[in-house]
């Protein structure tokens, strides 16, 4: 059986397809009678709008395309939710999609975003502002970088100061006593991100003497590198391991913490640890996790307002946002006795 129209809709309403149209999109144009009528041939008929159609006819939806840098990392969840809270309240919808770190499904997902006619685009750059991207911003496409500082650029972004992130986790472990430290992130330190981080837990180590700090690469920021990093590291000779890490997020500080404990070891007695982010599993762990905590939820209100700023007025400002995060200590680097 074949879904109805809005030409049958009309016939069995007794009315012309404007009338049903008036119904559908302009209801105060029309009587209450005619609109009981008409929601009554919907309702029998089981109508449903093609609203893909008409948003093709109109050019544009109320929807806003969001690609996410990692949607294995809870800490994109977060941000997604504040997105999705500042979308609802615009009465716009939220489309999500993943790049998983891959430029090209990112560049498919912006493409697709296009063909959509979304009003708008926030983007967590898998390497900076991609081809594909700068022509939808040429085009006319209001677009808001998540997670990366834009300052000086032609984009507005919302990003948390990862620099001061890295300073402030490295600060804590040398203030534990630990001069033997090891930075787990990677590969290469290709997302900017990742080399923030890096790049403040270098600058507090350069400004302490007899504090050393190693950089340990993984292949993907999620709990198996952790373990891998953590494999690596321990089997090497006590004198030889650090006594305290600091991971690029969460996942990977989390995979480490398994691979310490599955070796016998303990979490801090044996080496303290620090992860980034504050997912909610980081305060559930086996050994509660301390961590950078970024303000996720309302990084994603904050990317939102300014995409509507964009929606609004095209010529309008463009602005970069930096919010600072904040350190939260639990057991995993507890003051060593």
């Amino acid at each position: 059986m074949s879904q109805a129209s809005i030409k049958d809709v009309a016939a069995h309403a007794g009315l012309s397809v404007g009338t049903v149209s008036n119904v559908l999109n302009h209801p105060d144009k029309v009587s209450e009678a005619t609109r009981a009528k008409v929601l009554r041939s919907i309702e029998e008929l089981g109508f449903v709008r093609n609203e893909a159609a008409r948003q093709l006819r109109a050019g544009t939806s109320q929807c806003v395309g969001f690609v996410v840098l990692d949607a294995a990392n809870p800490f994109f969840h977060d941000i997604a939710a504040g997105v999705e809270e500042s979308a609802d309240a615009a009465n716009l919808q939220l489309l999500l999609a993943n790049s998983g770190s891959d430029p090209d499904r990112e560049a498919r997902h912006l493409a697709l975003f296009d063909q959509q006619r979304v009003k708008g685009l926030l983007v967590s750059p898998v390497r900076g502002v991609s081809a594909v991207l700068e022509r939808l911003a040429r085009r006319g496409m209001p677009t808001v970088l998540v997670d990366i500082d834009s300052s000086g650029g032609a984009y507005s972004s919302v990003s948390v100061d990862d620099v001061a992130g890295g300073r402030m986790a490295t600060r804590h472990l040398i203030d534990q006593g630990h001069t033997k430290l090891c930075y787990v992130g990677g590969p290469p330190l290709t997302l900017r991100q990742d080399a923030d981080r890096f790049i403040g837990a270098s600058e507090e180590v350069a400004e302490h003497v007899g504090v050393s700090l190693e950089h340990v690469s993984v292949s993907r920021h999620h709990l198996e590198g952790g373990r891998s990093a953590a494999d690596r590291v321990l089997a090497r000779p006590e004198r030889d391991r650090p006594t305290a890490v600091f991971c690029a997020n969460d996942l990977l500080a989390l995979g480490f913490l398994q691979g310490v404990i599955a070796a016998g070891l303990r979490v801090p007695d044996d080496l303290g640890l620090v992860g980034y982010d504050d997912i909610s599993f980081a305060a559930g762990a086996s050994v509660p996790l301390s961590s950078v905590r970024q303000p996720s939820h309302e990084l994603g209100q904050q990317a939102m307002a300014l995409l509507m700023e964009q929606i609004d007025d095209p010529e309008v400002t463009r602005s970069n946002v930096v919010l600072q995060p904040e350190l939260v200590v639990r057991e995993s680097s507890a003051l060593r006795r």
